[in-house]
Protein backbone atom coordinates (compact mmCIF):
# COMPACT_ATOMS: atom_id res chain seq x y z
CA UNK A 1 0.00 0.00 0.00
CA UNK A 2 1.20 3.23 -0.86
CA UNK A 3 2.18 5.46 1.64
CA UNK A 4 -0.26 8.69 1.97
CA UNK A 5 1.72 12.35 1.22
CA UNK A 6 2.80 14.41 4.35
CA UNK A 7 2.10 18.16 3.42
CA UNK A 8 4.87 18.76 6.26
CA UNK A 9 7.20 17.47 3.70
CA UNK A 10 8.82 20.35 1.64
CA UNK A 11 8.95 19.25 -1.09
CA UNK A 12 5.37 18.13 -0.79
CA UNK A 13 2.80 20.92 -2.12
CA UNK A 14 -0.83 21.75 -1.68
CA UNK A 15 -2.78 23.04 -5.04
CA UNK A 16 -6.22 23.58 -2.94
CA UNK A 17 -6.27 27.21 -3.80
CA UNK A 18 -6.32 26.41 -7.58
CA UNK A 19 -9.71 25.18 -7.20
CA UNK A 20 -9.45 22.99 -10.01
CA UNK A 21 -10.19 26.12 -11.89
CA UNK A 22 -8.62 25.80 -15.53
CA UNK A 23 -6.53 28.66 -15.76
CA UNK A 24 -5.71 29.55 -12.53
CA UNK A 25 -2.12 30.36 -11.61
CA UNK A 26 -0.10 30.07 -8.52
CA UNK A 27 3.70 31.45 -8.11
CA UNK A 28 5.72 29.85 -5.12
CA UNK A 29 9.31 30.49 -4.04
CA UNK A 30 10.46 28.01 -1.52
CA UNK A 31 14.44 27.28 -0.01
CA UNK A 32 14.52 23.45 1.36
CA UNK A 33 16.77 21.31 2.59
CA UNK A 34 17.91 18.89 -0.28
CA UNK A 35 16.59 15.12 -0.14
CA UNK A 36 19.24 12.50 0.24
CA UNK A 37 20.89 10.97 -3.10
CA UNK A 38 20.24 14.31 -4.90
CA UNK A 39 22.66 13.48 -7.66
CA UNK A 40 24.65 11.05 -9.65
CA UNK A 41 25.63 8.51 -7.19
CA UNK A 42 29.47 8.17 -6.56
CA UNK A 43 29.89 11.23 -8.93
CA UNK A 44 28.25 14.47 -8.06
CA UNK A 45 25.31 15.22 -6.77
CA UNK A 46 23.84 17.90 -3.70
CA UNK A 47 24.83 17.08 0.01
CA UNK A 48 22.03 16.42 1.89
CA UNK A 49 20.33 19.08 3.65
CA UNK A 50 22.14 21.68 1.29
CA UNK A 51 20.24 24.85 0.91
CA UNK A 52 18.08 23.82 -2.06
CA UNK A 53 15.92 26.63 -3.64
CA UNK A 54 12.80 26.34 -5.83
CA UNK A 55 10.64 28.68 -8.09
CA UNK A 56 7.57 26.92 -9.11
CA UNK A 57 4.76 27.93 -11.26
CA UNK A 58 1.57 25.87 -10.59
CA UNK A 59 -1.52 25.98 -13.49
CA UNK A 60 -4.54 24.02 -13.36
CA UNK A 61 -5.60 22.65 -16.02
CA UNK A 62 -8.70 20.31 -17.62
CA UNK A 63 -6.86 17.38 -16.47
CA UNK A 64 -4.86 18.38 -13.54
CA UNK A 65 -2.39 20.46 -12.27
CA UNK A 66 0.69 21.29 -14.55
CA UNK A 67 4.00 22.19 -12.77
CA UNK A 68 6.72 23.68 -14.28
CA UNK A 69 9.67 24.85 -12.08
CA UNK A 70 13.45 25.21 -11.52
CA UNK A 71 15.65 23.91 -8.43
CA UNK A 72 19.39 25.60 -8.00
CA UNK A 73 22.13 24.20 -5.57
CA UNK A 74 25.28 24.03 -5.05
CA UNK A 75 26.38 20.19 -6.00
CA UNK A 76 29.66 18.29 -5.08
CA UNK A 77 31.63 16.06 -6.44
CA UNK A 78 35.45 14.73 -7.56
CA UNK A 79 37.18 15.95 -10.84
CA UNK A 80 37.26 12.89 -13.18
CA UNK A 81 40.85 14.01 -14.65
CA UNK A 82 42.64 14.99 -11.51
CA UNK A 83 40.14 13.64 -8.63
CA UNK A 84 40.41 16.71 -6.90
CA UNK A 85 37.16 17.78 -4.72
CA UNK A 86 34.67 20.22 -6.69
CA UNK A 87 31.93 22.32 -6.46
CA UNK A 88 29.44 24.02 -9.21
CA UNK A 89 26.37 25.76 -9.40
CA UNK A 90 23.35 23.22 -10.83
CA UNK A 91 20.29 24.70 -12.51
CA UNK A 92 17.55 22.15 -12.99
CA UNK A 93 14.35 22.80 -14.83
CA UNK A 94 11.25 20.52 -15.19
CA UNK A 95 7.76 20.04 -16.20
CA UNK A 96 5.26 17.69 -14.98
CA UNK A 97 1.45 17.12 -15.04
CA UNK A 98 0.23 15.98 -11.83
CA UNK A 99 -3.57 14.76 -13.13
CA UNK A 100 -6.22 14.24 -10.89
CA UNK A 101 -6.75 10.36 -10.26
CA UNK A 102 -10.77 11.24 -11.29
CA UNK A 103 -10.09 12.50 -14.84
CA UNK A 104 -8.81 10.97 -17.93
CA UNK A 105 -6.59 12.08 -20.80
CA UNK A 106 -9.28 14.94 -21.83
CA UNK A 107 -9.77 15.85 -18.66
CA UNK A 108 -13.32 14.65 -17.70
CA UNK A 109 -14.38 12.84 -14.27
CA UNK A 110 -15.06 9.35 -15.00
CA UNK A 111 -15.22 6.25 -11.93
CA UNK A 112 -12.37 3.61 -13.01
CA UNK A 113 -13.51 0.42 -14.18
CA UNK A 114 -12.00 -3.09 -12.90
CA UNK A 115 -11.39 -4.22 -16.54
CA UNK A 116 -9.26 -0.31 -17.34
CA UNK A 117 -6.15 -0.56 -18.64
CA UNK A 118 -3.56 0.36 -15.85
CA UNK A 119 -0.36 0.37 -18.37
CA UNK A 120 -1.26 4.61 -19.26
CA UNK A 121 -0.70 5.02 -15.31
CA UNK A 122 2.74 3.58 -15.01
CA UNK A 123 4.20 7.10 -16.13
CA UNK A 124 1.55 9.44 -14.84
CA UNK A 125 2.02 11.06 -11.53
CA UNK A 126 -1.13 11.60 -9.55
CA UNK A 127 -2.42 14.48 -6.89
CA UNK A 128 -3.47 12.84 -3.71
CA UNK A 129 -5.82 15.18 -1.83
CA UNK A 130 -4.89 17.98 -3.40
CA UNK A 131 -0.96 17.08 -2.65
CA UNK A 132 1.66 16.50 -5.42
CA UNK A 133 5.06 14.75 -4.16
CA UNK A 134 8.03 17.02 -6.34
CA UNK A 135 10.81 14.83 -5.25
CA UNK A 136 11.16 12.35 -7.89
CA UNK A 137 10.48 15.02 -10.67
CA UNK A 138 13.41 17.35 -8.95
CA UNK A 139 15.46 14.68 -8.91
CA UNK A 140 15.41 13.68 -12.35
CA UNK A 141 15.80 17.07 -13.65
CA UNK A 142 19.11 16.99 -11.43
CA UNK A 143 20.34 14.13 -12.72
CA UNK A 144 20.19 15.58 -16.17
CA UNK A 145 21.51 18.90 -15.16
CA UNK A 146 24.67 17.18 -14.26
CA UNK A 147 27.52 16.41 -15.98
CA UNK A 148 28.55 12.78 -16.34
CA UNK A 149 31.80 13.28 -15.71
CA UNK A 150 32.71 16.63 -13.77
CA UNK A 151 36.22 18.59 -14.04
CA UNK A 152 37.44 21.17 -11.95
CA UNK A 153 38.46 23.17 -14.64
CA UNK A 154 37.91 22.62 -18.74
CA UNK A 155 41.46 22.27 -19.42
CA UNK A 156 42.04 20.25 -16.46
CA UNK A 157 45.69 17.98 -17.76
CA UNK A 158 45.02 15.13 -15.22
CA UNK A 159 47.22 13.36 -13.39
CA UNK A 160 50.93 12.17 -14.72
CA UNK A 161 50.32 8.39 -16.17
CA UNK A 162 53.58 7.66 -14.92
CA UNK A 163 54.21 8.64 -11.51
CA UNK A 164 50.41 10.22 -10.41
CA UNK A 165 51.50 13.86 -9.51
CA UNK A 166 48.47 16.31 -10.21
CA UNK A 167 49.82 18.03 -13.53
CA UNK A 168 47.88 21.49 -13.27
CA UNK A 169 50.22 21.78 -10.04
CA UNK A 170 53.08 21.24 -11.67
CA UNK A 171 52.91 21.99 -15.64
CA UNK A 172 56.38 21.51 -16.48
CA UNK A 173 56.61 17.91 -15.18
CA UNK A 174 57.82 15.41 -17.31
CA UNK A 175 60.06 12.05 -17.25
CA UNK A 176 62.94 11.83 -19.52
CA UNK A 177 61.62 9.54 -22.11
CA UNK A 178 64.20 6.01 -22.13
CA UNK A 179 64.13 3.17 -25.17
CA UNK A 180 62.61 0.25 -23.92
CA UNK A 181 65.39 -1.66 -25.65
CA UNK A 182 68.01 0.11 -23.72
CA UNK A 183 66.46 -0.22 -20.12
CA UNK A 184 66.09 -3.91 -20.83
CA UNK A 185 69.74 -4.46 -21.85
CA UNK A 186 70.77 -2.20 -18.83
CA UNK A 187 68.32 -4.50 -16.93
CA UNK A 188 70.12 -7.24 -17.90
CA UNK A 189 73.80 -6.55 -17.29
CA UNK A 190 73.00 -4.93 -13.69
CA UNK A 191 71.72 -8.38 -13.09
CA UNK A 192 74.91 -9.74 -13.65
CA UNK A 193 77.55 -11.26 -10.91
CA UNK A 194 81.01 -9.62 -12.17
CA UNK A 195 82.52 -12.98 -13.10
CA UNK A 196 79.62 -13.33 -14.98
CA UNK A 197 80.55 -10.96 -17.02
CA UNK A 198 84.44 -11.79 -17.36
CA UNK A 199 82.99 -14.82 -18.45
CA UNK A 200 80.77 -13.75 -21.39
CA UNK A 201 83.15 -11.35 -22.72
CA UNK A 202 85.93 -14.08 -23.11
CA UNK A 203 86.51 -16.95 -25.20
CA UNK A 204 84.58 -20.31 -24.56
CA UNK A 205 86.50 -22.20 -21.96
CA UNK A 206 88.49 -25.23 -23.37
CA UNK A 207 88.41 -24.04 -27.08
CA UNK A 208 92.19 -23.15 -26.72
CA UNK A 209 93.30 -26.50 -25.90
CA UNK A 210 91.36 -28.73 -28.38
CA UNK A 211 93.06 -26.55 -31.06
CA UNK A 212 96.47 -27.38 -28.92
CA UNK A 213 95.67 -31.32 -29.30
Amino acid sequence: MTARLDHRNPLVFDTHELGRRPGALQRLTRTVDAPKDLGIPKVVGVPEGAPLELELRLESVMEGVLVTGTGRARAEGECVRCLEPLQLDVEADFQEMFSYPDADDRGRAHRAEPGDDAEDDEDRLFLEDGLFDLEPVLRDAVVLALPMQPVCQEDCPGLCAECGVRLADDPDHHHDAVDIRWAALQGLADSLEPGDKDDKSGAEPGVDEKQEK
